[in-house]
């Protein structure tokens, strides 16, 4: 395995005026924590299955359980990480429960996630 070097400075030089933007913009330590929490959410596989389904559709547990050959169990209990995430909302209809994307910034998450994996 190829390991690239990482460069670094040849002097020391703090960039006073930059060092203080940082400070100035960073947002608080709360605000980074729940950001980390969300992006490890999109760190299954199966968990991104699912919000791909629902790109298309508001969908029932039992058709997406069939569409990822998955159990339903499996399958909510994946729901249930991605709905306290914000990502999914669901609605009741008779005995059916149905999912879909909480709002159009899940879509361009993920939409954005692609073109940056899918670049040259």
């Amino acid at each position: 395995m190829h390991r690239e070097e990482i460069e670094t400075c040849d002097a020391i030089e703090v960039h006073e005026d930059l060092v203080r933007l940082v400070h100035e913009t960073m947002p608080g330590e709360g605000v980074l924590y729940d950001l980390a929490e969300l992006f490890k959410v999109f760190g299954d596989s199966t968990r991104i299955r699912i919000l791909f389904v629902l790109f298309g559709a508001e969908v029932c547990v039992c058709d997406l359980a069939e569409a990822l050959n998955m159990t339903q169990s499996a399958i909510s209990h994946q729901l249930r990480i991605l709905k306290q995430s914000k990502l999914v909302k669901s609605r009741r209809e008779g005995k059916s429960i149905f999912y879909s994307l909480a709002d159009d910034h899940v879509k361009t998450i993920i939409a954005q996630g692609m073109e940056h994996v899918e670049e040259d």
